[in-house]
Protein backbone atom coordinates (compact mmCIF):
# COMPACT_ATOMS: atom_id res chain seq x y z
CA UNK A 1 0.00 0.00 0.00
CA UNK A 2 1.42 3.34 -1.07
CA UNK A 3 1.72 5.50 1.98
CA UNK A 4 -0.02 8.81 2.44
CA UNK A 5 1.85 10.23 5.41
CA UNK A 6 0.13 13.05 7.25
CA UNK A 7 2.36 16.12 7.50
CA UNK A 8 0.13 18.67 9.20
CA UNK A 9 -3.32 19.05 10.77
CA UNK A 10 -4.89 22.25 11.98
CA UNK A 11 -8.39 23.56 12.67
CA UNK A 12 -10.23 26.86 12.54
CA UNK A 13 -13.60 28.18 13.61
CA UNK A 14 -16.24 28.75 10.91
CA UNK A 15 -20.01 29.31 10.97
CA UNK A 16 -22.64 26.71 10.16
CA UNK A 17 -25.95 27.32 8.38
CA UNK A 18 -27.55 28.67 11.56
CA UNK A 19 -24.74 31.17 12.08
CA UNK A 20 -23.26 29.22 14.97
CA UNK A 21 -19.58 28.22 15.23
CA UNK A 22 -18.31 24.88 14.06
CA UNK A 23 -14.96 23.42 12.99
CA UNK A 24 -13.09 23.24 9.74
CA UNK A 25 -10.06 20.94 9.71
CA UNK A 26 -7.18 21.25 7.24
CA UNK A 27 -4.93 18.27 6.56
CA UNK A 28 -1.77 18.18 4.47
CA UNK A 29 0.12 15.11 3.30
CA UNK A 30 3.90 14.92 2.91
CA UNK A 31 3.54 14.92 -0.88
CA UNK A 32 1.78 18.30 -0.72
CA UNK A 33 -1.81 17.15 -1.19
CA UNK A 34 -4.25 19.20 0.90
CA UNK A 35 -7.85 18.58 1.96
CA UNK A 36 -10.32 20.14 4.38
CA UNK A 37 -13.50 19.04 6.12
CA UNK A 38 -16.26 20.90 7.95
CA UNK A 39 -18.35 19.47 10.79
CA UNK A 40 -22.16 19.77 10.98
CA UNK A 41 -24.17 20.44 14.14
CA UNK A 42 -27.60 19.24 15.26
CA UNK A 43 -30.47 21.11 16.95
CA UNK A 44 -32.77 18.27 18.04
CA UNK A 45 -30.12 15.99 19.47
CA UNK A 46 -30.40 12.61 21.16
CA UNK A 47 -29.38 12.41 24.80
CA UNK A 48 -26.77 9.75 24.09
CA UNK A 49 -25.10 11.40 21.12
CA UNK A 50 -21.37 11.94 21.18
CA UNK A 51 -20.66 15.30 22.82
CA UNK A 52 -20.17 18.38 20.69
CA UNK A 53 -17.63 20.41 22.67
CA UNK A 54 -18.57 24.06 23.15
CA UNK A 55 -16.64 26.78 25.01
CA UNK A 56 -19.43 27.94 27.31
CA UNK A 57 -18.20 31.56 27.24
CA UNK A 58 -21.41 33.61 27.35
CA UNK A 59 -19.58 36.67 26.02
CA UNK A 60 -18.63 34.91 22.82
CA UNK A 61 -21.21 33.43 20.42
CA UNK A 62 -23.58 32.99 23.38
CA UNK A 63 -21.36 30.23 24.73
CA UNK A 64 -21.33 28.25 21.48
CA UNK A 65 -17.75 28.94 20.43
CA UNK A 66 -15.54 25.97 19.57
CA UNK A 67 -12.08 27.29 20.44
CA UNK A 68 -11.55 24.46 22.95
CA UNK A 69 -12.27 21.87 20.28
CA UNK A 70 -9.94 23.68 17.89
CA UNK A 71 -7.20 23.69 20.50
CA UNK A 72 -7.73 19.96 20.98
CA UNK A 73 -7.19 19.38 17.27
CA UNK A 74 -4.11 21.57 17.11
CA UNK A 75 -2.38 20.62 20.36
CA UNK A 76 -3.57 17.09 21.20
CA UNK A 77 -4.84 15.27 18.10
CA UNK A 78 -2.31 16.64 15.61
CA UNK A 79 0.77 15.45 17.53
CA UNK A 80 -0.82 11.99 17.71
CA UNK A 81 -1.82 11.77 14.05
CA UNK A 82 0.98 13.55 12.20
CA UNK A 83 3.27 10.90 10.73
CA UNK A 84 0.52 8.30 10.40
CA UNK A 85 -0.77 6.92 7.11
CA UNK A 86 -4.03 8.60 6.05
CA UNK A 87 -5.13 5.37 4.38
CA UNK A 88 -5.32 3.64 7.76
CA UNK A 89 -8.71 5.14 8.67
CA UNK A 90 -9.69 2.63 11.35
CA UNK A 91 -6.29 2.83 13.04
CA UNK A 92 -6.38 6.63 13.18
CA UNK A 93 -9.97 6.76 14.41
CA UNK A 94 -9.18 4.22 17.13
CA UNK A 95 -6.15 6.25 18.22
CA UNK A 96 -8.31 9.39 18.62
CA UNK A 97 -10.98 7.46 20.54
CA UNK A 98 -8.34 6.12 22.91
CA UNK A 99 -6.77 9.55 23.32
CA UNK A 100 -10.17 10.96 24.28
CA UNK A 101 -10.75 8.17 26.78
CA UNK A 102 -14.49 8.74 27.32
CA UNK A 103 -17.51 6.83 26.05
CA UNK A 104 -19.12 9.92 24.51
CA UNK A 105 -16.00 11.79 23.32
CA UNK A 106 -16.57 14.57 25.84
CA UNK A 107 -12.87 15.09 26.49
CA UNK A 108 -11.66 16.10 23.03
CA UNK A 109 -15.12 16.73 21.61
CA UNK A 110 -16.84 14.69 18.91
CA UNK A 111 -16.71 17.76 16.67
CA UNK A 112 -12.90 17.85 16.94
CA UNK A 113 -12.53 14.11 16.38
CA UNK A 114 -14.99 13.95 13.47
CA UNK A 115 -13.39 16.90 11.69
CA UNK A 116 -10.07 15.04 11.66
CA UNK A 117 -11.69 11.70 10.79
CA UNK A 118 -13.45 13.16 7.75
CA UNK A 119 -10.28 14.94 6.62
CA UNK A 120 -8.33 11.69 6.92
CA UNK A 121 -10.88 9.94 4.68
CA UNK A 122 -10.62 12.71 2.09
CA UNK A 123 -6.83 12.57 2.22
CA UNK A 124 -6.86 8.81 1.76
CA UNK A 125 -9.08 9.17 -1.30
CA UNK A 126 -6.93 11.95 -2.72
CA UNK A 127 -3.74 9.94 -2.22
CA UNK A 128 -5.34 6.92 -3.87
CA UNK A 129 -6.47 8.89 -6.90
CA UNK A 130 -10.08 7.92 -6.22
CA UNK A 131 -13.34 9.74 -5.75
CA UNK A 132 -14.31 9.78 -2.08
CA UNK A 133 -17.32 7.50 -2.67
CA UNK A 134 -15.11 4.96 -4.48
CA UNK A 135 -12.48 5.06 -1.76
CA UNK A 136 -14.98 4.51 1.05
CA UNK A 137 -17.33 2.13 -0.72
CA UNK A 138 -15.27 0.25 -3.26
CA UNK A 139 -15.09 0.16 -7.03
CA UNK A 140 -18.69 -1.02 -7.44
CA UNK A 141 -20.19 1.94 -5.54
CA UNK A 142 -22.71 3.29 -8.03
CA UNK A 143 -26.15 3.52 -6.42
CA UNK A 144 -27.24 7.14 -6.05
CA UNK A 145 -29.62 7.56 -3.10
CA UNK A 146 -33.23 8.62 -3.50
CA UNK A 147 -33.43 12.24 -2.26
CA UNK A 148 -35.89 12.47 0.65
CA UNK A 149 -36.44 16.21 0.32
CA UNK A 150 -37.68 18.16 3.32
CA UNK A 151 -40.45 20.41 2.01
CA UNK A 152 -42.32 21.33 5.21
CA UNK A 153 -40.83 21.92 8.67
CA UNK A 154 -42.24 21.94 12.19
CA UNK A 155 -41.17 21.28 15.77
CA UNK A 156 -37.75 22.53 16.83
CA UNK A 157 -36.73 23.22 13.22
CA UNK A 158 -39.37 25.92 12.75
CA UNK A 159 -41.29 28.63 14.58
CA UNK A 160 -44.80 27.51 13.74
CA UNK A 161 -47.80 25.43 14.87
CA UNK A 162 -46.75 22.04 13.48
CA UNK A 163 -45.53 19.37 15.93
CA UNK A 164 -43.81 16.95 13.58
CA UNK A 165 -40.37 18.15 12.57
CA UNK A 166 -40.05 17.10 8.94
CA UNK A 167 -42.32 16.20 6.07
CA UNK A 168 -40.35 14.87 3.11
CA UNK A 169 -41.16 14.20 -0.54
CA UNK A 170 -39.63 10.89 -1.67
CA UNK A 171 -39.46 10.39 -5.47
CA UNK A 172 -39.50 6.59 -5.66
CA UNK A 173 -41.04 6.56 -9.13
CA UNK A 174 -38.30 8.52 -10.88
CA UNK A 175 -36.01 6.65 -13.27
CA UNK A 176 -32.79 8.42 -12.18
CA UNK A 177 -31.46 10.58 -9.38
CA UNK A 178 -31.49 13.71 -11.51
CA UNK A 179 -35.12 13.11 -12.43
CA UNK A 180 -35.98 12.33 -8.82
CA UNK A 181 -34.41 15.60 -7.76
CA UNK A 182 -36.48 17.37 -10.40
CA UNK A 183 -39.68 15.70 -9.14
CA UNK A 184 -39.21 16.89 -5.58
CA UNK A 185 -37.85 20.31 -6.51
CA UNK A 186 -40.92 20.97 -8.65
CA UNK A 187 -43.11 19.76 -5.78
CA UNK A 188 -41.31 22.15 -3.42
CA UNK A 189 -42.01 25.08 -5.72
CA UNK A 190 -45.61 23.96 -6.25
CA UNK A 191 -46.06 23.92 -2.47
CA UNK A 192 -44.75 27.47 -2.26
CA UNK A 193 -47.39 28.64 -4.75
CA UNK A 194 -50.13 26.83 -2.86
CA UNK A 195 -49.08 28.30 0.49
CA UNK A 196 -48.90 31.78 -1.02
CA UNK A 197 -52.35 31.42 -2.59
CA UNK A 198 -53.78 30.51 0.82
CA UNK A 199 -52.13 33.47 2.53
CA UNK A 200 -49.74 31.19 4.43
CA UNK A 201 -46.09 31.99 5.16
CA UNK A 202 -43.44 30.81 2.72
CA UNK A 203 -40.50 31.42 5.03
CA UNK A 204 -38.35 28.36 5.62
CA UNK A 205 -37.05 26.46 8.65
CA UNK A 206 -33.53 25.34 9.51
CA UNK A 207 -33.42 22.69 6.79
CA UNK A 208 -35.08 24.74 4.08
CA UNK A 209 -38.64 23.40 4.21
CA UNK A 210 -41.55 25.81 4.46
CA UNK A 211 -42.74 26.58 7.97
CA UNK A 212 -46.32 27.88 7.84
CA UNK A 213 -48.73 28.07 10.76
CA UNK A 214 -51.36 25.42 10.05
CA UNK A 215 -54.60 24.39 11.72
CA UNK A 216 -53.34 20.88 12.41
CA UNK A 217 -50.53 18.43 11.73
CA UNK A 218 -52.75 16.68 9.21
CA UNK A 219 -53.11 19.86 7.17
CA UNK A 220 -49.40 19.50 6.39
CA UNK A 221 -50.13 16.14 4.77
CA UNK A 222 -53.03 17.50 2.75
CA UNK A 223 -50.97 20.41 1.47
CA UNK A 224 -48.15 18.10 0.39
CA UNK A 225 -50.56 15.82 -1.48
CA UNK A 226 -51.98 18.89 -3.21
CA UNK A 227 -48.47 20.07 -4.11
CA UNK A 228 -47.47 16.69 -5.57
CA UNK A 229 -50.53 16.72 -7.81
CA UNK A 230 -50.05 20.36 -8.73
CA UNK A 231 -46.49 19.61 -9.83
CA UNK A 232 -47.85 16.99 -12.22
CA UNK A 233 -47.01 13.85 -10.26
CA UNK A 234 -49.05 11.02 -8.78
CA UNK A 235 -48.92 10.59 -4.98
CA UNK A 236 -47.97 7.03 -4.05
CA UNK A 237 -46.59 6.23 -7.48
CA UNK A 238 -44.17 8.99 -8.42
CA UNK A 239 -43.70 10.53 -4.99
CA UNK A 240 -44.33 9.22 -1.50
CA UNK A 241 -44.07 10.98 1.86
CA UNK A 242 -41.58 10.53 4.69
CA UNK A 243 -42.18 11.89 8.20
CA UNK A 244 -39.81 12.68 11.04
CA UNK A 245 -41.82 13.29 14.21
CA UNK A 246 -38.70 13.94 16.33
CA UNK A 247 -41.03 12.89 19.14
CA UNK A 248 -38.46 13.43 21.88
CA UNK A 249 -38.92 17.16 21.28
CA UNK A 250 -42.56 17.03 22.40
CA UNK A 251 -42.25 14.27 24.94
CA UNK A 252 -42.87 14.91 28.62
CA UNK A 253 -40.00 14.95 31.09
CA UNK A 254 -39.76 11.17 31.49
CA UNK A 255 -39.21 10.91 27.69
CA UNK A 256 -41.30 7.75 27.49
CA UNK A 257 -44.97 7.11 26.96
CA UNK A 258 -46.37 10.61 27.46
CA UNK A 259 -46.42 13.39 24.88
CA UNK A 260 -47.53 16.99 24.60
CA UNK A 261 -48.36 18.20 21.10
CA UNK A 262 -47.53 21.69 22.28
CA UNK A 263 -46.96 23.48 19.01
CA UNK A 264 -50.31 22.57 17.43
CA UNK A 265 -52.21 22.73 20.72
CA UNK A 266 -53.51 19.18 20.23
CA UNK A 267 -52.71 18.44 23.86
CA UNK A 268 -51.40 15.41 25.74
CA UNK A 269 -51.17 12.03 24.04
CA UNK A 270 -49.95 8.58 24.95
CA UNK A 271 -47.81 6.24 22.87
CA UNK A 272 -50.98 4.36 21.96
CA UNK A 273 -52.61 7.58 20.78
CA UNK A 274 -49.70 8.33 18.47
CA UNK A 275 -49.68 4.75 17.17
CA UNK A 276 -53.40 5.02 16.40
CA UNK A 277 -52.80 8.30 14.57
CA UNK A 278 -50.00 6.74 12.55
CA UNK A 279 -52.16 3.76 11.57
CA UNK A 280 -54.84 6.14 10.31
CA UNK A 281 -52.35 8.18 8.33
CA UNK A 282 -50.63 5.15 6.79
CA UNK A 283 -54.01 3.97 5.51
CA UNK A 284 -54.95 7.43 4.23
CA UNK A 285 -51.68 8.80 2.83
CA UNK A 286 -48.77 7.43 0.74
CA UNK A 287 -46.28 7.26 3.63
CA UNK A 288 -43.10 5.29 2.96
CA UNK A 289 -41.20 5.86 6.22
CA UNK A 290 -41.66 7.34 9.66
CA UNK A 291 -38.66 8.49 11.69
CA UNK A 292 -38.70 8.83 15.47
CA UNK A 293 -42.48 8.39 15.81
CA UNK A 294 -41.89 8.05 19.57
CA UNK A 295 -39.30 9.34 22.02
CA UNK A 296 -35.77 8.13 22.66
CA UNK A 297 -36.61 6.42 25.96
CA UNK A 298 -39.92 4.95 24.77
CA UNK A 299 -38.46 1.59 23.77
CA UNK A 300 -41.67 -0.27 24.58
CA UNK A 301 -43.78 2.14 22.54
CA UNK A 302 -41.34 2.01 19.64
CA UNK A 303 -41.54 -1.79 19.55
CA UNK A 304 -45.32 -1.67 19.60
CA UNK A 305 -45.31 0.89 16.78
CA UNK A 306 -43.08 -1.45 14.76
CA UNK A 307 -45.26 -4.47 15.51
CA UNK A 308 -48.29 -2.56 14.22
CA UNK A 309 -46.76 -0.92 11.15
CA UNK A 310 -43.38 -2.52 10.44
CA UNK A 311 -44.74 -4.62 7.58
CA UNK A 312 -46.15 -1.54 5.86
CA UNK A 313 -43.53 1.20 6.22
CA UNK A 314 -39.90 1.75 7.16
CA UNK A 315 -39.69 2.74 10.83
CA UNK A 316 -36.49 4.64 11.55
CA UNK A 317 -34.83 5.21 14.90
CA UNK A 318 -32.77 8.38 15.25
CA UNK A 319 -32.56 9.74 18.81
CA UNK A 320 -33.15 6.25 20.19
CA UNK A 321 -30.12 4.77 18.37
CA UNK A 322 -27.84 7.81 17.77
CA UNK A 323 -25.74 5.90 15.18
CA UNK A 324 -24.35 3.80 18.03
CA UNK A 325 -23.96 0.06 17.55
CA UNK A 326 -24.73 -0.54 21.23
CA UNK A 327 -28.22 0.90 20.85
CA UNK A 328 -28.78 -0.44 17.32
CA UNK A 329 -27.91 -3.93 18.59
CA UNK A 330 -30.51 -3.60 21.34
CA UNK A 331 -33.04 -2.38 18.80
CA UNK A 332 -32.42 -5.38 16.58
CA UNK A 333 -32.86 -7.80 19.49
CA UNK A 334 -36.03 -6.09 20.76
CA UNK A 335 -37.55 -5.42 17.29
CA UNK A 336 -37.68 -1.74 18.18
CA UNK A 337 -37.63 -0.56 14.56
CA UNK A 338 -36.59 -1.84 11.14
CA UNK A 339 -34.19 0.94 10.18
CA UNK A 340 -31.70 3.36 11.72
CA UNK A 341 -30.86 6.93 10.89
CA UNK A 342 -27.15 7.39 10.28
CA UNK A 343 -25.43 10.68 11.19
CA UNK A 344 -21.67 11.01 11.24
CA UNK A 345 -21.55 13.52 14.07
CA UNK A 346 -23.83 11.48 16.34
CA UNK A 347 -21.04 8.96 16.86
CA UNK A 348 -17.98 11.02 15.92
CA UNK A 349 -15.78 9.02 13.52
CA UNK A 350 -16.07 7.69 9.99
CA UNK A 351 -15.12 4.18 11.14
CA UNK A 352 -17.83 3.97 13.80
CA UNK A 353 -20.40 5.30 11.35
CA UNK A 354 -19.47 2.58 8.85
CA UNK A 355 -19.75 0.03 11.67
CA UNK A 356 -23.32 1.20 12.37
CA UNK A 357 -24.23 0.85 8.70
CA UNK A 358 -22.66 -2.60 8.57
CA UNK A 359 -24.65 -3.76 11.61
CA UNK A 360 -27.89 -2.63 9.97
CA UNK A 361 -27.03 -4.29 6.68
CA UNK A 362 -25.94 -7.56 8.30
CA UNK A 363 -29.22 -7.81 10.21
CA UNK A 364 -31.58 -7.00 7.35
CA UNK A 365 -32.31 -3.45 8.49
CA UNK A 366 -32.43 -0.42 6.24
CA UNK A 367 -30.55 2.76 7.08
CA UNK A 368 -31.16 6.38 6.11
CA UNK A 369 -28.12 8.64 5.75
CA UNK A 370 -28.76 12.12 7.13
CA UNK A 371 -27.42 15.64 7.38
CA UNK A 372 -27.88 17.89 10.45
CA UNK A 373 -29.94 21.04 10.86
CA UNK A 374 -26.75 23.07 11.29
CA UNK A 375 -24.89 22.25 8.08
CA UNK A 376 -21.93 23.48 6.05
CA UNK A 377 -21.03 23.57 2.36
CA UNK A 378 -19.01 20.36 2.79
CA UNK A 379 -20.43 17.65 0.50
CA UNK A 380 -18.80 14.70 2.34
CA UNK A 381 -22.25 13.27 3.14
CA UNK A 382 -23.15 12.90 -0.55
CA UNK A 383 -20.13 10.71 -1.27
CA UNK A 384 -20.63 8.82 1.97
CA UNK A 385 -24.25 8.02 1.07
CA UNK A 386 -23.19 6.56 -2.28
CA UNK A 387 -20.40 4.59 -0.61
CA UNK A 388 -22.78 3.12 1.98
CA UNK A 389 -25.30 1.99 -0.70
CA UNK A 390 -28.30 2.70 1.52
CA UNK A 391 -30.67 3.71 -1.22
CA UNK A 392 -31.97 6.91 0.34
CA UNK A 393 -30.67 10.13 1.86
CA UNK A 394 -32.14 13.14 3.60
CA UNK A 395 -30.23 16.36 3.30
CA UNK A 396 -32.80 19.14 3.38
CA UNK A 397 -34.76 21.16 0.90
CA UNK A 398 -34.28 22.93 -2.41
CA UNK A 399 -33.77 26.37 -0.94
CA UNK A 400 -30.48 26.60 0.97
CA UNK A 401 -27.01 26.30 -0.49
CA UNK A 402 -25.61 24.10 2.29
CA UNK A 403 -28.31 21.53 1.37
CA UNK A 404 -27.99 22.00 -2.37
CA UNK A 405 -24.22 21.38 -2.14
CA UNK A 406 -25.00 17.74 -1.33
CA UNK A 407 -27.61 17.37 -4.08
CA UNK A 408 -25.31 19.00 -6.62
CA UNK A 409 -22.46 16.68 -5.64
CA UNK A 410 -24.76 13.71 -6.23
CA UNK A 411 -25.56 15.08 -9.68
CA UNK A 412 -21.80 15.21 -10.34
CA UNK A 413 -21.39 11.61 -9.20
CA UNK A 414 -24.27 10.51 -11.41
CA UNK A 415 -22.63 12.24 -14.38
CA UNK A 416 -19.24 10.71 -13.53
CA UNK A 417 -20.76 7.23 -13.53
CA UNK A 418 -21.79 7.90 -17.13
CA UNK A 419 -24.93 5.82 -17.38
CA UNK A 420 -23.82 3.15 -14.90
CA UNK A 421 -25.48 4.77 -11.89
CA UNK A 422 -28.22 2.82 -10.11
CA UNK A 423 -31.33 4.42 -8.59
CA UNK A 424 -33.75 2.29 -6.60
CA UNK A 425 -35.46 2.19 -3.23
CA UNK A 426 -34.59 -1.47 -2.58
Amino acid sequence: MLKAIIKDIRAMEILDSRGNPTLRVFLELEDGKKVSSSVPSGASTGEYEAVELRDGDANRYNGKGVLKAISNVNTKIAPLIVGMNAKEQAKIDKAMIELDGTENKSNLGANAILGVSMAVAKAGAEASGLELYEYLGGADSRRIPIPCMNILNGGEHADNSVDFQEFMAVPIGAPTFSEGLRYVSQTFHALKKILSSKGLATSVGDEGGFAPDLSSNEEAMELIIEAIKSAGFEPGKDIMIGIDSAATSFCCTDKSGNYDLKWSGAGHKTSDDLISLAKEWVEKYPIIFWEDPLAEEDWEGFAKFTAELGDKIEIIGDDIFVTNTKFISRGIKEHTANSALIKLNQIGTVTETVDAVRMCRDNGWRYLLSHRSGETEDSFLADFAVAMDGGHLKTGSASRSERLAKYNRLLEIEMTLDGEALYSWK
